[in-house]
């Protein structure tokens, strides 16, 4: 099974200092049926205006995982750990038994913009734990993988048996992504058009598959995505 998300029908909120898609539901956007796709619970397109952001604010067993698309993001957190993530750094928070956190536009005159990723973890009360690392010099044409349950082919280590691929592709670049039997997908445009096994997505569009062997992902102009191959 297919199924397409459209951009326009995700909870949209503008504070302002922010202006925030939201995938699923979450803060003041509520809809029963897109509370969560199998472990993934958050996909949050934020752009953030200079020099603002999100205070000090905590979390618990959750796997949360920030990419940066544009612009300069500065993160502190209750572990000590401190950094400015630039366009294509993926950072994750193993958040656990707790932390705390914030998260700014290091920029006084760009915005920022981001996805925000939550997953459900495999387990509770974890030890936290934080990782980052920068894939904005990944080859185009190919599926990278970024994130995953073993941290294999220096992806970062998640606490879920999460695949979470990154493509950049140039007009005309095919991938073909196989599923193995009880396995799941999630594909989330960054920006471009990509065909999905004959869908056509936009920036801000998704499509989840169930009960499919594979995905064969056509761009029909330069796009970034994110694929998350979930249990």
């Amino acid at each position: 099974m297919i199924k397409i998300h459209k951009s326009n029908d995700r909870g949209h909120a503008n504070h302002g200092w922010l202006d925030a898609h939201h995938t699923f539901s979450f803060a003041d956007y509520y809809n029963p049926e897109k509370t969560h796709f199998r472990t993934l619970r958050v996909i949050n397109e934020d752009r953030v205006a200079p020099e603002k952001g999100f205070g000090m604010h905590p979390h618990r067993d959750m796997e949360i995982i920030t990419y940066v698309i544009s612009g300069a993001l500065r993160h502190s957190d209750s572990m000590g750990n401190t950094a400015v993530m630039r366009a294509g750094d993926v950072q994750r928070i193993s958040a656990g038994t707790g932390i705390m956190h914030s998260e700014f536009n290091d920029s006084a005159v760009e915005p920022v913009h981001l996805l925000q990723i939550w997953l459900f973890p495999d387990h509770k009360n974890a030890k936290p734990s934080y990782a980052e690392k920068s894939f904005a010099g990944v080859e185009p044409g190919r599926l990278h993988l970024v994130a995953s349950k073993t941290g294999k082919d220096g992806s970062i280590a998640i606490n879920q048996d999460t695949s979470l691929y990154l493509g950049k592709f140039k007009k005309g670049d095919v991938a073909h992504h196989s599923l193995a039997t009880g396995r799941h997908a999630w594909l989330q445009v960054i920006r471009g058009d990509v065909d999905v096994n004959g869908s056509q997505l936009q920036a801000g569009d998704a499509v989840e598959a169930s009960e499919v062997d594979s995905l064969t992902i056509t761009a029909t102009k330069t796009s970034d995505f994110l694929l998350f191959d979930l249990n």
